[in-house]
């Protein structure tokens, strides 16, 4: 029904929107420069600079493939939001000591740490899809899709020319203090419907996860294909 739709939706949207296009420049800023830090850590022959790259870079969405599931089982129990919260301030810890690290161990480790504390996009598409009115959900969707998208995009162009200019650290911290904003936007801004209350005579009824909330599906599996 229409009331059970969040009427903070499009503010909502727009967070997201930022959000995933923030998170997802951070998550792919560093390919064009990422060898050349590599050798700036220590690593020496042109063998060992590629074989850390790659390590550094696959090291952050293999993470994240990892902690996926989890971390929609915890926004199924807790909240979307409080998910959000939680990746894009882990996200703004991690990016930021990226820029930091004096060793190419510490790199990979926090490009691990960064996957682990992912999960903003997926989480925003699933909040999106849960509180936008059936009738503006195909819009919404592909919106933030866009967004998505964008981040992915802009972050090696971004990557590409910033470190000329301030320096590879400096574009490191200049991407955690970016996803900082989002993570203060996410907390003060989003408005998420309160879930609804269960009932604990209950027991032998499954609770129903985000999936099953989300009235028209259709949108969502055409995100997934596509």
């Amino acid at each position: 029904t229409q009331g059970a739709h969040n009427i903070h939706w499009r503010r909502n949207l727009a967070v997201c929107f930022a959000g995933s296009f923030s998170t997802l420049v951070a998550m792919t800023l560093l390919l064009p420069f990422l060898p050349l830090y590599v050798e700036q850590l220590g690593a020496e022959g042109h063998a060992a600079v590629v074989q850390w790259s790659g390590i550094a870079y696959g090291a952050t969405f293999f993470a994240a493939a990892l902690v996926a599931p989890l971390w929609g089982r915890l926004g199924d129990r807790y909240g979307r939001k409080l998910m959000l919260v939680r990746a894009s301030f882990g996200m703004a810890v991690c990016m930021s000591l990226t820029g930091m690290v004096e060793t190419v161990w510490q790199l990979v480790l926090l490009r691990l740490l960064i996957g682990f504390a992912g999960g903003y996009s997926s989480g925003s598409t699933i909040l999106v899809a849960m509180q936008t009115p059936k009738e503006r959900s195909g819009w919404a969707l592909g919106v933030l899709s866009a967004g998505i998208t964008g981040g992915a995009l802009v972050g090696p162009l971004l990557g590409g020319a910033l470190p000329p200019l301030i320096g590879i650290r400096a574009t490191f911290l200049v991407a955690g203090g970016v996803i900082f904003l989002a993570f203060l936007a996410t907390t003060f801004l989003i408005k998420e419907n309160p879930r609804p209350a269960t009932d604990k005579s209950a027991t032998t009824e499954k609770p129903k996860g985000g999936w099953s909330q989300i009235t028209d599906k259709r949108p969502i599996v055409a995100m997934l294909v596509t």
